[in-house]
């Protein structure tokens, strides 16, 4: 058996959630991966994958192989990148996720002008409003919003964007300005949440209180929302970057500063900081030069120079 070969099978396995998927990535047959797969677990003495006629999971000691066989395999390709790039010169596959509409704003064009400059970059990018695990779903650099739960990530913060009430110039001629959340009440508020029923959250010297808006729209995705908003439809509540060139130009009008809770750090997250391959490096490097930057001057955002 080649071990290594057998190693990497099995990441991609997992990578892919099927042994059909993961045999179309390798350029193998069905046959091959299950092979690869059973002589590895044969070696091992233990079971990786509970396998049934219609899904594929990871076994608790699959799941604490796969840590080690990812640094395996990154340790590999670190050392391999260091003799074939003696210029220093990043290549290879990279993984990147981020949520749906901050990365099409600003995750996206980092990733262009960085695979512009570092052409041999395969750069495939995920963008996703869930919290991905990195390791589990095979993800070199994830860009966060929130405090971060998970501690055995590595974290790189670029700065922080705050939740905002905000709403068109012509809807507060005609409403009025709020002095405080629970004027909100009685005003008609624009949902954007996946689920019914809509709690704004604020603070009031140090204290944390939610109210329950209600208006006649809602949605589950926030591009509609802020169209309505814009349209003079109602208050809407956002993430500051989600208004920023509306707040710009003048479209929308932020309410309730005084009220609004601490500002969320956004960070770059890795799943460790040894073994890095060189890609993996440089992308940091540069994303994490270019958010600060567009954090730092994009209206709305604490900081801001705009």
């Amino acid at each position: 058996m080649d071990k290594l070969k057998a190693i990497g099978t099995f990441v991609r396995i997992a990578d892919e959630g099927s042994l059909s998927g993961a045999a179309r990535v390798l350029d193998m047959s069905l046959p091959a991966v299950v092979r690869a797969l059973a002589a590895l677990e044969a070696d091992l003495g233990v079971r990786l994958f509970n396998r049934s006629t219609r899904r594929i999971a990871l076994t608790e000691e699959g799941r604490r192989y796969l840590d080690s066989c990812r640094n395996l395999l990154a340790a590999l390709d670190e050392a391999e990148s260091g003799l074939r790039d003696e210029g220093g010169e990043p290549s290879g596959a990279l993984t990147v996720t981020a949520p749906v509409l901050f990365g099409q704003l600003f995750v996206a064009p980092a990733i262009t002008r960085f695979v512009q400059r570092f052409s041999r970059v395969h750069c495939r990018v995920l963008l996703f409003d869930r919290i991905v695990n990195l390791l589990e779903e095979g993800v070199d650099v994830g860009i966060r919003i929130g405090v971060l739960e998970d501690s055995t990530l590595v974290a790189h913060p670029v700065g922080h964007v705050r939740r905002m009430v905000v709403a068109s110039p012509d809807f507060l001629a005609r409403q009025g300005v709020p002095a405080h959340p629970r004027d909100l009440l009685r005003a008609n508020c624009i949902g954007f949440s996946p689920t019914p029923g809509v709690w704004w959250r604020f603070e009031e010297q140090g204290r944390s209180f939610g109210v329950p808006v209600r208006g006649n729209l809602e949605f589950n995705h926030v591009a509609p929302a802020l169209d309505a908003c814009i349209a003079g439809l109602g208050f809407g509540m956002f993430i500051s970057y989600q208004v920023a060139p509306h707040l710009a130009a003048g479209r929308l009008v932020p309410v309730l500063e005084a009220f609004e809770q601490a500002p969320r750090p956004v960070s770059v997250v890795v799943p460790h900081a040894r073994l890095l391959p060189l890609r993996v490096r440089a992308f940091v490097d540069w994303v994490r030069a270019d958010l600060s930057a567009h954090l730092r001057d994009a209206p709305g955002t604490p900081g801001s120079t705009a």
